[in-house]
């Protein structure tokens, strides 16, 4: 599924796991049922980076049906247990920082520093 250009920007990551060409459905990496896909654009080059799933309304219930699941086990944890997961995803997204800014770079055309300060804003 990744062309030579996706296999070139992955290659500019630390960790070449967090270039994923498919969609985090229900705790799973899916494609789209159909098989379709979307390119993804490098505005720099006018290149394709990679592509994600085109997904449909299959998905999208799908998607909508495992979020509904899992708010009653958020719901329930006390303030400290889900502040406890938030501190590890903030943990996890500054420790990939970097890898973090390389993408945004490529998929919005940004220079890299403002991409670096963006994930850290949203961490």
């Amino acid at each position: 599924m990744a062309t030579s250009t996706s296999s070139a920007a992955s290659r500019r990551l630390r960790d070449r796991t967090l270039f994923r060409e498919r969609c985090y459905l229900d705790g799973q990496w899916i494609p789209a049922d159909d098989g379709q896909t979307i390119p993804v654009d490098d505005p720099a080059t006018g290149g394709i980076i990679g592509s994600v799933p085109k997904l449909g309304r299959g998905e999208t219930s799908r998607a909508i049906d495992a979020a509904a699941a899992a708010y009653p086990d958020w719901r329930g944890r006390t303030a400290k247990e889900r502040a406890v997961l938030l501190r590890r995803w903030f943990d996890l997204v500054m420790a990939h920082q970097e890898d973090l800014a390389v993408l945004m770079t490529l998929e919005q055309g940004k220079p890299l520093p403002e991409a670096r300060t963006e994930v850290a804003y949203g961490a």
